[in-house]
């Protein structure tokens, strides 16, 4: 499956923005798909995930109460709603896929989009 990340851009702090990830190639409604950060020199982090009938999900505790993960099978998008954001969220986002379950941790993913990159200003 081949993700696209896309809906990154500049905000002030306290402002929203929606990250969306689009899928083509396999069945995305058979995959769960979680959002990953990674700020510069700084390690990737967990942000949200969601499974595959976007029953479940699961937030990262930097986010949690502020940023909403959903998804939408019929159109193949996963998207990140991100509010009261502050400028430690600035990072470039990620989505990822997998056939199996949704993890924490970015190792067990199978696939990865190429990234958006969130700034936001104080």
């Amino acid at each position: 499956v081949q993700l696209q990340a896309s809906g990154g851009g500049l905000v002030q702090a306290g402002g929203s923005l929606r990250l969306s990830c689009a899928a083509s190639g396999r069945t995305f409604s058979r995959y769960a798909v979680g959002w990953f950060r990674q700020a510069p020199g700084k390690e990737r982090e967990f942000v949200a995930a969601i499974s595959w009938s976007g029953g479940p999900t699961d937030y990262g505790d930097s986010v949690k109460g502020r940023f909403t993960i959903s998804r939408d099978n019929a159109k193949n998008t996963v998207d990140l709603q991100m509010a009261s954001l502050k400028p430690e969220d600035t990072a470039v986002y990620y989505c990822a896929a997998d056939s199996r379950a949704y993890y924490r941790g970015s190792l067990p993913y199978e696939f990865w989009g190429q990234g958006t990159l969130v700034t936001v200003s104080s």
